[in-house]
């Protein structure tokens, strides 16, 4: 792809177009850069790409800005009603996504997981086990570091583990990774996508243009999932925690991976320290992907009984008087809670709510009514989430994380569990579900000192 010496305009100047725009330059590129926003992180982003004499554009977009680019690089965060790619439209000028720049440039191999949950567990483990067993790792993507980002670490042996959202997929064309895998597809982003449907199929693309020397990983325990295998030409492996199958499958107590007629035992179920049923599956995924790509089965063994999993998904954060308190604040979807309090044993104390994605809360209520003995709503969404779970469980409003999390102390009894688990996104409250996950931490601290000093 020859783009020295050509006007490229990249829209968004958070992490991938920050990287974009720097890849861009690099390879000779004439870049211009605009951000309808103007924060802090974006003119710190807009001054590093100024002294690369990087053409800056901040707090709105403007038509002129674009003319004469032969080609428009999107971050994901752009919107289709965005007027950048109205404007682009109109004069004819070629728009890909960020994701779909680095690819052009990426020597290695890509395996890249997309889904609704799960996909920073499963590219974060995969690229651990990978680089335990000794191959050429990058694990990148919308985990936090954009592919464009890592393109001069990538050489052509390298495995490149790249976690996908369904924003990177929309402005795809050539796009092609070698394994390809979907983990599930549930109700999400609903404040972006007009239908499920609209949802569903932009997340398909992770394999269109995959062909028969590619691979197609799939659950098959997500119903809406199995019948994909017919809309491929790639090879079809399926993993399941409930049946056995051309793929990883659990037979008793141990997970299995099978495929060109071989059956492969990796470790027992017991081995994994991941709390929750979906972790089973997460490490079922992982397993046949490092299975795949040639990593022993001691290998993978050694490095699933080691890892601990990521902060903010199912983390205890700590245990007072008898009560957990678990931060699953990247329980950001209705699905990934129904998952959390699928796996709670113990009475649940729930704290949930911010900002609303036109999510179908009703899908969750059975769960609620089944584990939920409290339920404290916070954020831009209590309205809606208790107009839709109306009696499922006794409801309270807190204005605050703390206040949440002393309201939870006070109703929570020996043997229950306090969960973080809020169904939404965090930006009504918080920058980052990270932020969020780490204002809860806080709260815990704060009871649990005061209910040391009480007992003393």
């Amino acid at each position: 792809m020859d783009l020295k010496d050509k006007k490229i305009t990249v829209v968004g100047l958070g992490n991938s177009g920050l990287n974009a725009a720097i890849l861009l330059s690099d390879i000779g590129a004439k870049v211009w850069a605009t951000d309808s926003q103007d924060t802090s992180s974006v003119k710190e982003n807009a001054a590093l790409l100024e002294k690369r004499s990087i053409k800056i554009e901040m707090g709105g977009h403007s038509e002129d800005f674009i003319k004469g680019s032969e080609l428009v690089v999107l971050s994901p965060c752009v919107e289709n009603t965005s007027p950048v790619i109205k404007w682009a439209v109109r004069r004819d000028i070629p728009i890909i996504s960020e994701m779909e720049l680095g690819y052009r440039f990426c020597k290695g191999k890509i395996i890249a997981i997309t889904g609704t949950n799960g996909k920073s567990t499963v590219t974060t483990l995969i690229g651990q086990v990978l680089k335990d067993g000794g191959e050429d790792t990058v694990a990148c993507g919308n985990i936090g570091n954009s592919l464009c980002g890592e393109i001069s670490r990538i050489k052509d042996n390298t495995w490149v583990v790249l976690e996908v959202s369904s924003f990177q997929l929309e402005r795809i064309k050539a796009f092609k990774p070698h394994i390809a895998m979907i983990l599930n597809i549930t109700d999400d982003h609903m404040d972006r996508y007009k239908t499920f449907n609209e949802y569903f199929n932009e997340k398909l693309k992770v394999f269109y243009n995959q062909d028969e020397n590619d691979i197609l990983i799939l659950n098959y325990d997500a119903l809406n999932l199995r019948s994909l295998k017919d809309k491929t030409t790639s090879k079809v492996l399926f993993y399941s925690r409930l049946k056995k199958t051309n793929g990883a499958y659990v037979k008793d107590g141990h997970i299995f991976c099978k495929y060109s007629g071989v059956d492969k035992k990796i470790c027992a179920v017991a081995d994994i320290r991941l709390k929750g049923l979906y972790n089973l599956e997460n490490v079922l995924a992982s397993s046949l992907v490092s299975s795949l790509v040639g990593v022993n089965e001691g290998s993978i063994r050694n490095t699933i009984k080691s890892f601990e999993g990521l902060s903010h998904r199912f983390e205890t954060v700590d245990i007072i008087d008898g009560i957990e308190y678990i931060d699953d604040s990247k329980g950001t979807t209705v699905d990934s809670t129904y998952r959390a309090l699928e796996s709670c044993e113990k009475p649940v104390i729930l704290i949930a709510g911010g900002k609303d994605k036109n999510s179908d809360y009703r899908i969750v209520r059975d769960m609620i009514k089944k584990k939920v003995r409290h339920l404290i709503l916070i954020g831009e969404a209590k309205l809606a989430i208790k107009k839709a779970l109306r009696n499922a469980a006794a409801t309270e409003e807190a204005k605050d994380m703390l206040e949440a999390v002393k309201m939870a102390h006070g109703l929570a009894k020996e043997n229950s569990i306090v969960l973080l688990s809020p169904m939404c996104s965090s930006f009504d409250m918080y920058t980052s579900y990270s932020q969020r996950g780490e204002v809860f931490k806080e709260a815990v601290r704060y009871i649990k000192e005061n209910f040391e000093r009480m007992q003393t």
